[in-house]
């Protein structure tokens, strides 16, 4: 459910761009509108929704929503205002790679890996696994950062637009999948080391 609304203003920014452009008219005035900026708008609303929904129904805005918000304000902003979809396209990878340098941070300034400091209270497990666990989130988010700048550079807007949707959101869900069945194998070994003593 969670990375279902994780990815809700996505969805309705792909909706978004396949139906919503074409030709408007306002004040009697006739306006030829692409598909990326009335996405751009949408995803805007969608996340600034999701904003408040987090505050209204927990107290408080999750900091991955607090900075996707941020970024998609201020590079959204700038795609509708400058009339360039270069901006929103940084998006994701700018979002990508401040985790890539949060998780870098915490690793590097603290004792303790962001992963341990998030899922601690739920998972006993040895540094090194928290140090690998780490790691490959980095490296997750790094790749994820210049493979959405490359296909928005290297293809056409539709194409960066599918992705966006549907290559990111398979890839984040296979990267999931791997790190629960590493999991899986450590959280096992810490059973049966209890059930041995």
């Amino acid at each position: 459910m969670k990375l279902f609304t994780d990815f809700l203003p996505i969805i309705l920014f792909f909706i978004a761009y396949k139906f919503g452009g074409g030709t408007y008219h306002w004040n009697g005035q006739e306006y030829d509108i692409a598909g990326i900026y009335v996405a751009t708008a949408v995803m805007m609303l969608a996340t600034f929704a999701q904003v408040i929904y987090g505050l209204l129904r927990h107290g408080k805005v999750e900091r991955q929503h607090l900075i996707t918000f941020i970024l998609v304000m201020v590079l959204g902003g700038a795609t509708l205002w400058l009339q360039n979809p270069e901006f929103v396209m940084w998006k994701p990878t700018a979002v990508n790679w401040l985790f890539a340098l949060a998780f870098i941070g915490a690793r590097v300034f603290t004792d303790k890996t962001l992963l341990e400091r998030l899922m601690a209270a739920h998972l006993q497990l040895p540094t090194a696994v928290w140090s690998r666990l780490n790691t490959a989130w980095i490296l997750f988010f790094i790749f994820s950062g210049f493979l959405n700048i490359y296909i928005a550079y290297y293809y056409s807007e539709e194409t960066w637009v599918n992705f966006k949707l549907f290559g990111s959101l398979a890839i984040t869900i296979v990267f999931i999948a791997g790190q629960a069945i590493y999991l899986s194998r450590h959280i096992n070994d810490n059973g049966n080391s209890k059930d041995a003593s």
